[in-house]
């Protein structure tokens, strides 16, 4: 590829900056990495490049008069990135804004450039510097003057600009009008998807806010029972009271375990709201103390889950129910995982259970 002597200098000067592009590309990658992480954002992809030797040359070979020098050349080094949501672009936007200086004159915002009527490559680009701020090195003071290209954009903006770029953009052949209209119409489905997506999870996100408000105020009865809902519940810690009861049989002390396995037993017991399950705790307490007593008796056992509260609440709702022992199996069985051993537990906490009348 032929070019002239003044884009020869600017490729030879391309070649004589490359080491303190690289540089500038792991800080850049590494200072954004930190402000997501410490504003505990999680993204689809984090990306940085470093423009090819051959992609810069095709470039300077078809409009490398519009550059005076390297330094007018902005996408030599490039970030990108991609976000699972498209209304998290705008959020993630602004902390970036406070830790790279922007070139707002030569940044622009392709979501708004598009007319009303038609879909099309949508990103949010920023022609940035590393201010000295952020990070300053005296001996490559370059590294705080060369400008670099950052795009902002969702998962499937990501999507449809990667098969834009493959099927059309930069293409030698010009692509005939039906193929045009196809590509429109997949990059609408795509849009659409997208603002779905960011819809679904504002209203899944409200739901979530109100059921805990809801779980907070007390308002069980109103509260269904589900995976988000019982999550809620034991932010309360409803059975710690009878947990630290049943420790204190032997002294021992409580170690926390997670009360999440119980939720399809709970489901199982016929359970609706988050109500029910407090009126289980309510009127069996009682009786699962009492189990506890003879589970406890005499064995010296100086540590105790705290699960073992809500374990003997349904054990004891399981007999009261009518289950019997194929019910304290399929119990055993929801929370262990099945094994044989579970036929044993069951046979011994009916038999400890006939001794108090817990048997329905």
């Amino acid at each position: 590829m032929k070019l002239d002597i003044h884009s020869e200098m600017i490729l030879d000067e391309y070649r004589a900056q490359l080491p303190i592009f690289e540089r500038l590309k792991d800080i850049v990658k590494k200072q954004l990495q930190r402000c997501l992480d410490e504003n505990n954002i999680l993204v689809s992809g984090l990306e940085a490049r470093i423009k090819n030797e051959n992609s810069l040359e095709r470039k300077l070979a078809i409009k490398g008069y519009k550059y005076r020098t390297l330094d007018d050349i902005t996408d030599i080094l490039g970030a990108r990135i991609i976000t699972f949501y498209s209304d998290e672009v705008d959020l993630i936007s602004a902390l970036v804004e406070r830790i790279i200086e922007i070139d707002w004159n030569n940044s622009v915002d392709k979501r708004k450039m598009l007319e009303t009527d038609r879909f099309g490559y949508m990103s949010l680009h920023y022609v940035c510097r590393l201010p000295k701020s952020v990070y300053n090195d005296p001996t490559t003071p370059e590294l705080n003057q060369i400008r670099f290209e950052l795009q902002m954009r969702s998962t499937l903006q990501h999507v449809w600009a990667n098969m834009y770029h493959d099927m059309g953009y930069k293409s030698d052949v010009e692509i005939p009008m039906e193929y045009q209209r196809n590509m429109s119409r997949l990059a609408g489905i795509l849009e659409l998807a997208d603002e779905q997506f960011s819809l679904i999870r504002r209203e899944i996100n409200d739901y979530r806010r109100n059921v805990q408000s809801l779980v907070a105020s007390g308002n069980f009865n109103e509260v269904p029972l589900n995976g988000d809902t019982f999550r809620s519940y034991l932010e309360l810690k409803p059975y710690h009271r009878l947990a630290e009861k049943i420790a204190a049989i032997n002294q021992a002390e409580l170690y926390e375990d997670s009360l999440m396995p119980y939720y399809n037993v709970l489901y199982l017991l016929g359970m609706k709201t988050i109500g029910d399950i407090e009126n289980m705790r309510n009127e069996y307490s009682e009786g699962a103390y009492q189990l506890a007593l003879l589970q406890l008796a005499g064995t010296g056992l100086d540590i105790v889950a705290c699960s073992v509260a809500l374990q003997n609440l349904c054990i004891v709702s399981v007999l009261k129910q009518g289950f019997g022992k194929a019910g304290l199996l399929k119990l055993f069985n929801l929370v262990y995982g099945e094994s044989s051993y579970n036929a044993q537990r069951a046979k011994r906490v009916f038999e400890q259970a006939q001794k108090i009348n817990l048997i329905q």
